[in-house]
């Protein structure tokens, strides 16, 4: 059976502490691999790694980096098929799905090759008798990451671009659960030219996770899970002196006015609702339809294209969505359908009992449907991250207003209308981060930056863009004057000022 190792100093590191996971087939529920899950001691000798390399690293001119990073998006793109499918056969997703995940981390490496302009500072001639100030920004040193299963390729290199890209040397920890591509990631880094300890991958669960959040030689870690890990990583990561960067969950809403073109609206929401089996933070789980013209209207075309939905193996090219990534997490996903019957929400499609011939044994769920969801229920407050649509109806602009800005997480939200005016008061208003107005996956381009609000992120600064390069650097202002020769001047015992 393959071994998934460790990824330090530039080559593949057997695991040492004798601990392994499984990694799933999920299309047939087989094991297809087994991961090294790392010790704090193996944890210690990727730092240790990246710390050594760092130093140098750091004092190679930004053009160089961004020639590695140049060379790094070459690669990506050559190599892309073979990562799709390696991506898509421990993850499950379709094989479009996950080369949307993979050039979606490549435009950040593109952003990224752009480093000698976003790390160049501020300059000010003359800003007293003889006086300049300048300021530069300068990388942190050994910083971390820390990712979920749901996109392998993408958030690693929302990650370790910027961070790399800035004079950082990055120790990555992925997913067990699809551990592959990140490391492959890392071997192509190194055949793009990047010095070998700059970018570590170590496998593990929680021991490593709170060995990252303590390591005194971690300077900063990036985040993305569910909320409560969030907040949890957060806290431990600030309490031992860290910059903490923290993306949680999410339910994000999708809303339709009663002028949006419904046959556009239902081809985009159900796309976000169950593309990727909704295993994603900026999937649209609610639609809100106000009026009840509206939500009669758009229920009947939601359960036409539902109907119409394929569910199929990850390399099927007619499958709209393949299977989720465990037998653990489909069980999560069919509680929460038996919690939402109980609660009183109207199931109009039911995807547990789901089967794909020839497959039995996969993770697979066909679509579901609730209708008459309220916001009172758990299946509406929690995040299901699943193929699961739900329709809260509105009665109002403003009732569907405060549904979004009334719940616990903060992720994104769309509205779905002709009316620019509507729009722009809901843009305006809506407290969410990220809006899409007829978007319904309203993630920012590589060159703004990512994050929720509430209880989807924490922390000040965003992901990627320039909040990435922020995050991963910091600024050092100096002050400098060269006196003329001469008489010394009296001694100063106020503070220097500008006058």
């Amino acid at each position: 059976m393959r071994s998934i190792e460790h990824f330090i100093d530039g080559k593949t590191v057997a695991g040492a502490s004798g601990r392994h996971g499984d990694v799933f087939d999920p299309n047939s529920g087989s094991v297809q691999a087994k991961v090294s899950l790392a010790s704090a001691a193996e944890l210690d000798r990727a730092v240790a790694s990246a710390a050594k390399a760092q130093a140098d690293w750091a004092k190679v001119n930004p053009q160089r980096r961004a020639r590695v990073m140049f060379e790094f998006k070459r690669l990506l793109e050559q190599n892309m098929d073979d990562l799709a499918r390696l991506l898509s056969s421990e993850h499950g997703k379709v094989l479009s799905d996950a080369r949307g995940d993979i050039q979606r981390g490549l435009e950040v490496i593109e952003f990224s090759c752009g480093i000698p302009h976003l790390l160049k500072g501020e300059y000010t001639q003359g800003a007293g008798p003889g006086i300049d100030v300048f300021s530069a920004r300068q990388p942190l040193g050994v910083v971390a990451g820390i990712t979920p299963f749901n996109f392998p390729a993408m958030i690693p290199m929302w990650m370790f671009g910027p961070a790399i890209a800035c004079g950082n040397a990055f120790v990555l920890k992925p997913s067990e659960r699809d551990p592959s591509v990140p490391v492959r990631l890392a071997e192509l880094m190194i055949e793009a030219g990047l010095p070998e300890g700059v970018l570590n991958v170590v496998h593990g669960d929680r021991e490593v996770v709170e060995a990252i959040l303590k390591h005194p030689t971690i300077k900063a870690v990036s985040f993305v899970g569910s909320s409560d890990i969030a907040q949890h990583v957060y806290a431990l990561g600030a309490q031992h002196g860290k910059r903490m960067q923290c993306m949680g969950g999410a339910k994000n809403h999708g809303i339709v006015l009663p002028d949006a073109d419904l046959d556009r609206t239902v081809a985009d929401v159900i796309g976000a609702a169950f593309g990727s089996a909704g295993e994603r933070c900026m999937a649209l789980p609610v639609v809100v339809p106000v009026g009840e013209a509206t939500a009669d209207a758009l229920r009947g075309k939601l359960l036409d294209a539902i109907d119409a939905l394929k569910i199929g193996v990850s390399t099927d090219p007619g499958a709209h969505y393949g299977p989720v990534v465990s037998a653990a997490h489909k069980a999560r996903i069919e509680d929460y359908i038996r919690i939402g019957v109980e609660e009183g929400a109207e199931l109009v499609r039911d995807g547990r009992g789901f089967a794909l011939p020839g497959h039995e044994d996969g993770f697979f769920l066909g679509p579901s449907l609730f209708d008459r969801v309220t916001a009172s229920m758990k299946t509406y407050r929690d995040e299901i991250f699943g193929p699961v649509l739900q329709i809260v109806r509105a009665d109002s602009f403003e009732e569907a207003l405060q549904l979004p800005s009334q719940h616990p997480y903060g992720n994104g939200v769309a509205i779905f209308t002709r009316n620019g005016e509507a729009a722009r008061e809901f843009a305006e208003r809506v407290e969410v981060g990220m809006v899409g107005i007829n978007v319904p996956i309203p993630v920012p381009v590589a060159y703004h930056s990512f994050g929720g609000w509430k209880r989807s992120g924490f922390g000040d600064l965003n992901q990627y863009g320039i909040d990435g390069v922020r995050f991963f650097t910091r600024t050092k202002v100096v002050t400098q004057r060269w006196p003329k020769g001469g008489a010394v001047g009296e001694h100063a015992f106020v503070i220097p000022t500008m006058r």
